[in-house]
């Protein structure tokens, strides 16, 4: 069977580089899925989760947002910042979805409160992915 060339590539450099069978994507829309010979595509990506299936294992990514296309078997994703769920420091990823929301309850009126609420959409899919590794007992 057909395999996907997949590229997950952050300001700090590649986050993973490899074959894949199906990529699952929290694309800026809904949540969507890629297979080999997919049609060729460009779409932004929401903040969220980021699977790859590899036969019988799955990776998974806490995605920040960025941008993912499809050519000729070939997805490459550039995001703001792609975490492995096996990587999360959950405690620090719980202090930030606390400051997170701190920050949008206090709400002083000189807050951004489009970016204090991107912020605890991506400390909630950290969290979310670390504890989901953690209760499967995989951490």
């Amino acid at each position: 069977m057909a395999k996907l060339q997949l590229a997950v590539v952050t300001a700090e450099g590649e986050s993973f580089s490899g074959e894949v069978d199906t990529v699952v994507a929290p694309g800026g829309l809904g949540e969507f899925t890629v297979l080999p010979s997919h049609a060729r595509i460009i779409s932004t990506l929401a903040p969220g989760v980021l699977r790859l299936d590899q036969g019988a294992d799955s990776v998974s990514f806490a995605l920040s947002g960025g941008f993912l296309e499809v050519s000729d078997n070939r997805v490459t994703i550039l995001a703001d910042a792609a975490e492995q769920d096996d990587a999360i420091d959950i405690e620090r990823a719980e202090a930030a979805l606390a400051r997170a929301q701190e920050r949008i309850v206090s709400s002083p009126a000189d807050i951004d409160l489009e970016r204090a609420t991107a912020s605890l959409r991506r400390a909630r899919v950290r969290v979310n992915l670390g504890r989901g590794r953690r209760e499967r007992g995989l951490g």
